[in-house]
């Protein structure tokens, strides 16, 4: 299972940690896992192309984190996007990711 874990002050995002393998289908062809990747790597791309000091990350053979460094609107926004279509993924495959 996937485990998303949402850190936040008041009304904004401070760390998201993605972690685990949704054992959806095999490495690879995993449709879940591949839609989490997705989504998270199109956001964090497309925040660091407005401001490389927006956030950091960090990931390795278990997964992801995600610190934000910036309360911008257009940090903040993208990430509540971000989170979004995670719990509308979550939704859909509710064995496979868990959102807390």
């Amino acid at each position: 299972m996937i485990k998303v874990k949402i850190r936040k002050e008041e009304d904004d995002y401070k760390q998201i940690s993605i972690l685990g393998h949704a054992m959806y289908d095999e490495f690879g062809k995993d449709i879940v896992c591949s839609s989490v990747s997705s989504i998270v790597t199109t956001t964090v791309n497309g925040i660091l192309s407005f401001d490389q000091h927006s956030l950091t990350y960090q990931v390795d053979e278990k997964g992801m984190i995600i610190h934000i460094l910036k309360n911008d609107h257009i940090t903040q926004t993208l990430i509540r996007n971000m989170v979004h279509l995670l719990k509308e993924l979550q939704e859909s495959y509710t064995e496979f990711i868990e959102i807390k």
